[in-house]
């Protein structure tokens, strides 16, 4: 979208993917079924069985199991994105996409088997618990404030604790739970595969959020004297920080993938009303306040599109691209906040209705701007670069 497709290859599948989300998918936006908390497992399921159908399930994953490379995937996420369900359809979204790249890295043969495999299939669905409540001091944007523990007993590990904002736990048969090993200032933190629902993993409330596009929505968990074979650490001990990277930067940028394709999407729908609408005896476009804020959106989706497209390529080249994708995750997700800002101010009364599609893509692009670090701590940390770039010149 707005850059060519960098293969044959994901050209291909790109337009595959964008032909399916809008004949196929769009229909469903006025669904019932789709929540305050996401959609409902029985819609997931019915877009997904359409779907695998079409030969469109986990699109960005080949059947040999291996990836398209990030640059290639741009092009497929970004069309998965045209509509809020079309991740949830295709296999593409957040948090399983994450999960399923960093088990791929990293998990042993038996874990992929039994974990990745029924989520490259669509049959279940994974969570990340990371986050937890500020109230009790946990981890947010600074990990090393990770409360929830894990000890060893028994020849197991033991875990304990509580998270929050834990995305699609709600239905979720797989979980990576983040935990603290070790003790003191030198403790570090490790990654857990889990079976989910489980008995000790309690969802205390889904939470009411400004979004509604994942399924499962965002819920507050206690963790309960939760068991864990060795055989389902995930990676080596203590490892849980690094490995976290591993996910973050491709994670990061994947939202920004996804999430123009929406952003785009209503940026279509402006379009065409300002173009059939009259007011004041001419069309909206031709009044300069309506006409240069689609300007501005070409001109900030075209911005957009060329970020993410420079950080897939820095990633394909074998970098962790940590800096880069603070930097696209800041440029992209405020560009593509004042687009669906200046969609809404466009369509007016209609662009705050449900009527359309434009007034979600606005709340979710609000929510996107903290997901996955808010913009603040992006900043920060890339202060914090060009402040040692500096000292060691």
């Amino acid at each position: 979208m707005l850059t060519p497709s960098p293969t044959d290859r994901s050209r291909i599948l790109a337009d595959r993917v964008e032909a399916f989300v809008r004949k196929v998918v769009i229909p469903y936006e006025a669904d019932p079924r789709c929540t305050p908390h996401g959609p409902t497992a029985e819609l997931v399921s019915e877009l997904r069985g359409m779907a695998r159908d079409a030969g469109l399930m986990t699109p960005h994953i080949l059947p040999d199991g291996s990836h398209l490379t990030q640059l290639e995937t741009a092009a497929v996420l970004k069309r998965s994105g045209l509509s809020p369900l079309g991740p949830v359809a295709l296999n593409t979204m957040a948090p399983d996409e994450g999960n399923m790249f960093l088990l791929g890295r990293i998990g042993t043969s038996a874990q992929k088997q039994r974990f990745l495999e029924p989520l490259v299939e669509g049959r279940a669905r994974s969570a990340f618990f990371m986050t937890e409540p500020a109230v009790e001091g946990g981890a947010g944007s600074d990990p090393s404030m990770l409360q929830t523990t894990a000890v060893r007993d028994a020849g197991e590990w033991v875990i304990n604790g509580r998270k929050t904002f834990i995305t699609g736990a709600d239905g979720a048969a797989v979980g990576i739970v983040m935990a603290r090993t070790g003790s003191g200032e030198h403790a570090q933190s490790t990654m857990f595969l889990v079976d989910l629902p489980h008995p000790a993993v309690r969802i205390e409330r889904v939470l009411d959020t400004i979004d509604s596009s994942m399924p499962g929505g965002h819920a507050l968990i206690a963790i309960d004297g939760l068991r864990v074979p060795d055989s389902q650490v995930l990676g080596a001990v203590d490892e849980g920080f690094r490995y976290a990277q591993i996910r973050l930067s491709p994670a990061r940028l994947s939202h920004c993938m996804r999430w123009l394709g929406a952003t785009a999407r209503a940026h279509e729908i402006a379009t065409r009303y300002a173009t059939t609408r009259k007011a004041f005896g001419k069309l909206l476009v031709d009044h300069e306040g309506v006409g240069f804020m689609l300007a501005d959106n070409l001109i900030d989706l075209q911005q957009a599109a060329l970020m993410i497209d420079w950080c897939a390529g820095v990633l394909d080249g074998g970098s962790q691209a940590t800096t880069e994708s603070s930097m696209t995750k800041v440029a992209v997700s405020d560009a593509l906040f004042r687009v669906a800002d200046r969609c809404v101010q466009v369509m007016g009364g209609s662009g705050v209705s449900r009527d359309s599609i434009v007034e979600q893509v606005f709340r979710e692009i609000r929510a996107f701007r903290i997901y996955d670090g808010p913009t603040e701590v992006h900043k920060w940390s890339l202060a914090k670069k060009i402040k040692r770039d500096a000292a060691a010149r």
